[in-house]
C-alpha cells in the first residue's frame, strides 16, 4: 500500500535522498511504511468529492470510524451544495438520513475556505490533499475521478454505479488493475456486501444449500425520486446537472442508479455475470419535460453462461406495489427473500433475525479505514462494481433497443454519452427540442451499442 503523504508537496524521491536511505542501499518499497505516517501522526486525511445527500452521509460515516480521520478538503460542482454539506457536518445536532440520533462529527472537520473547491476541476485539488477520497458525485464523473485518485496513490471509497456507458466501464476496469498493483484499497458502495445478513445468506447459497441456482428474481419497484424544476437563467448544463437523475449521461437511468444493488446480489450469489439480456420498458407515467429521457419501468431477462436466468424488475411509478428485494430458486430449495432459505419441502434452513445487525453503510467505512490504518490491502471492489454496473447497462441496452443484446457487444460499445467539454456554458450531450422535450429511446429504432 502506498504510504501517506505529510503534505501535498511530499516527494518520495526527495525524501529518500534527504535521509540518505537511497544512497545507503536501503531501498524502501511502497509497503515499507504501511500503517505509519510520515509526519508521525495517526491522522487519516479524508477528501470529499460530491457534496449531495449521499456525499454528506458518506462523510459522516468516514468521520464516525474508530480511526483518527479528519475531513480536510471538499468539492462539488455547485458551491451551494458544498456549503450546505459543510453546514450539516459542522452541526452537532445534525441527523443523517436514518434520523435516529444526532451525528456529531464537527471536531473531525478540518476544512478551511482554502480547501473548499467548486466547479468541474475541484476534484483534483481535493484528491491531492487527502489520503482517502470519497467519490459521491453523479456517476458520470466516476471514471475520471477514480483514475485521478489511483494515479495519485489514494485509497478510494466510491459510490455505485461507477459509470454510465461502456467506455467508462472499460476505464474503471483498467484503473482497477492499477489499484491492485499499487495495493490501494477500493470500496464501492454496494453496501449489501458489508451487511451481516447478506453475507451469511449469500455464503449459504454459494455453498449449495439449495443446490444449483436456476433462477434469480430481483426487484427495485418504488415511487421514484425527486424532480428539480428548471430555474430562470440556468444554462442547459446547469439544469441537467441539478436534475441529474433524469439524464442518461449523468445517471444511467434508474436501472443503473438504483437497481444495480439487486442485480449485483444475483451476480454475487452466482459468482458470475450475465452473457446476454432481452427485455422491455418505457415511459408510461413519468413522461413530462422535467423527466428528461429515462424510462419509468424496465423488465429484463438476463441469462448466465450456465443457462440460468435472472428476472429483473425496476419501476418508478406511484401507487403501485413497492418491492426492493432479491429471491432465488434452486434445484433443491429456495431463498424467497433476503435472510430466508427453505428446502423443497418447506423446511426453514435459515431465518435471519439479528436485530443488532450493524448499519452496512457504516461497516463499509469501518472496514476500509481499519485496513488503511493498519497498512493492510484488503479491498478491491472496483472490478465487481464495474461489472455489476455493466450488468445494468446491458439491461438498459436491451430495454432501449427491444433486442437481445450480448455482454460482449454491450461492453465493447464505443458509443460515448459524455460531453465533449465540461463547462457551464457548454452544451450537454443531449439537448431539448424547440418544445423542451428530450429525445427518448424507442425500442426497435434506437441504436444503443
Amino acid at each position: 500500500m502506498k504510504k501517506k503523504k505529510a503534505s501535498s508537496g511530499f516527494n518520495r524521491r526527495n525524501f529518500m535522498k534527504s535521509t540518505g536511505l537511497a544512497a545507503g542501499g536501503l531501498m524502501m518499497s511502497p509497503l515499507t511504511l504501511s500503517g505509519a505516517y510520515i509526519d508521525g501522526s495517526d491522522i487519516i486525511k479524508v477528501g470529499l468529492v460530491g457534496c449531495g445527500g449521499r456525499g454528506t452521509g458518506a462523510a459522516v460515516q468516514a468521520l464516525s470510524v474508530k480511526e483518527n480521520t479528519r475531513l480536510v478538503a471538499m468539492c462539488d460542482a455547485f458551491r451551494d451544495n458544498l456549503d450546505e454539506c459543510y453546514s450539516k457536518l459542522t452541526d452537532p445536532e445534525f441527523r443523517d438520513w436514518s434520523g435516529e440520533e444526532p451525528v456529531n462529527v464537527k471536531d473531525r472537520v478540518d476544512v478551511t475556505e482554502e480547501t473548499k473547491f467548486d466547479g468541474f476541476e475541484g476534484y483534483k485539488q481535493v484528491i491531492d490533499l487527502c489520503d482517502v477520497v470519497i467519490l459521491t458525485t453523479p456517476p458520470a464523473f466516476r471514471p475520471m475521478h477514480f483514475e485521478y485518485a489511483i494515479n495519485a496513490g489514494k485509497h478510494v471509497f466510491m459510490e455505485k454505479p461507477v459509470a454510465t456507458d461502456a467506455i467508462g466501464i472499460r476505464k474503471v476496469l483498467e484503473v482497477a488493475e492499477l489499484a491492485k498493483k499499487k495495493k490501494l484499497n477500493v470500496v464501492v458502495g454496494l453496501q449489501r456486501h458489508y451487511q451481516k445478513m447478506y453475507r451469511e445468506w449469500v455464503e449459504m447459497l454459494q455453498n449449495g444449500v439449495i443446490g444449483d441456482i436456476v433462477t434469480s428474481h430481483v426487484y427495485w419497484n418504488s415511487d421514484g425520486v425527486w424532480v428539480r424544476p428548471r430555474e430562470k437563467k440556468q444554462t442547459e448544463m446547469e439544469y441537467q446537472m441539478r436534475n441529474w437523475y433524469y439524464f442518461n449521461w449523468l445517471c444511467g437511468d434508474h436501472i443503473t442508479e438504483q437497481h444495480i444493488h439487486n442485480l449485483d446480489v444475483s451476480n454475487w450469489v452466482k459468482n458470475a455475470y450475465p452473457v446476454k439480456a432481452s427485455g422491455m420498458g418505457g415511459r408510461q407515467v413519468r413522461n413530462g419535460k422535467d423527466h428528461g429521457q429515462i424510462f419509468d419501468h424496465h423488465f429484463v431477462e438476463f441469462e448466465y453462461a450456465d443457462g440460468s436466468k435472472m428476472f429483473s424488475q425496476c419501476r418508478h411509478i406511484k401507487g403501485c406495489t413497492p418491492r426492493v428485494s432479491e429471491a432465488f430458486q434452486g434445484t433443491s430449495g429456495s431463498a424467497p427473500e433476503p435472510g430466508v432459505i427453505l428446502t423443497k419441502s418447506g423446511y426453514r434452513v435459515m431465518k435471519y433475525n439479528d436485530k443488532k445487525d450493524p448499519n452496512p453503510y457504516q461497516v463499509e467505512h469501518d472496514e476500509l479505514f481499519k485496513a488503511v490504518a493498519k497498512g493492510d490491502y484488503k479491498f478491491a471492489d472496483a472490478e465487481n462494481g464495474a461489472k455489476s454496473t455493466m450488468t445494468s447497462l446491458l439491461g438498459r441496452a436491451a430495454t432501449y433497443s427491444g433486442k437481445v443484446v450480448s455482454w460482449d457487444d454491450a461492453i465493447n460499445s464505443n458509443i460515448s454519452l459524455m460531453p465533449k467539454v465540461y463547462a457551464w456554458d457548454a452544451d450537454p450531450p443531449v439537448m431539448p427540442d424547440k418544445h423542451g422535450n428530450y429525445p427518448i429511446p424507442i425500442p426497435g429504432t434506437s441504436i444503443v451499442i
